[in-house]
């Protein structure tokens, strides 16, 4: 079964919860690396620091696992890479999906249905 073919109100709510927590850190991390684009890792200005903040943890969890090759700035990167991964392989296969299918996330899923609804 597909799942993008299923409504998201017939989900349970803690796979919509976890769906939602993992993409918000997973967006997190790449707005970290977007931000680098353009200020540096120790700026002060006030979003670079939330970002900065608020990703640190979850780099320095994954610095084990993490090659020393890359740059620095793309390491937020490769860190949202594993909760990508979690939420399009390892989240359908515990509900018994065979296939999620992009942008059949339930967070983006929500968001791509509000901007289709304000843009219409």
């Amino acid at each position: 079964m597909d799942v993008s073919t299923i409504p998201l109100a017939s989900l349970p709510i803690w796979v919509v919860i976890i769906d939602y927590v993992l993409g918000v850190v997973m967006w997190t991390l790449i707005g970290r690396v977007a931000m680098n684009f353009f200020l540096p890792a120790t700026s002060d200005f006030f979003f670079m620091k939330v970002f900065v903040k608020a990703t640190d943890p979850l780099i320095r969890l994954f610095a084990p696992i993490t090659p020393s090759f890359l740059l620095e700035a793309l390491v937020p990167l490769y860190v949202a890479w594993f909760f990508f991964m979690i939420r399009f392989y390892l989240m359908p296969w515990l509900l018994g999906y065979s296939v999620m299918g992009m942008l059949s996330f339930p967070l983006e899923g929500e968001i791509a249905a509000l901007i289709y609804h304000y843009l219409k």
